[in-house]
């Protein structure tokens, strides 16, 4: 990965976009929306995330953050996106979805 992309200053805000696979809209139900909205604030009350402002949309994330209390940015959004994406499968696979068939397989690339 480029340098370009990587947090390098702790006490600095960045403006940070999070994708999803494929560009697929997977941010059109509530409970991947809220799913998103509890891992921010879980995030901000335990690990140090500072939100200037942030945007959810179909298939991705805006966020204008930064760290703070000596955590790293780049550790929060890891933590973040590991988590986020394995409890919107996990919804996915136990929760009704009509998109399901073709939505785990390719999550699952």
């Amino acid at each position: 990965m480029s340098d370009k992309y990587k947090t390098h200053e702790s006490d600095k805000a960045y403006f940070i976009t999070m994708t999803t696979v494929g560009w697929v809209d997977i941010f059109t139900r509530k409970n991947h929306k809220l799913a998103i909205v509890d891992s921010l604030k879980y995030c901000q009350e335990n690990k140090g995330l500072e939100i200037y402002g942030w945007v959810l949309m179909h298939s991705h994330l805006h966020l204008l953050c930064r760290a703070a209390g000596g955590f790293r940015l780049s550790d929060i959004l890891r933590d973040f996106k590991k988590y986020t994406s394995k409890k919107i499968v996990k919804q996915i696979e136990e929760e009704p979805e009509s998109r399901r068939e073709w939505l785990l397989p390719l999550l699952q690339k």
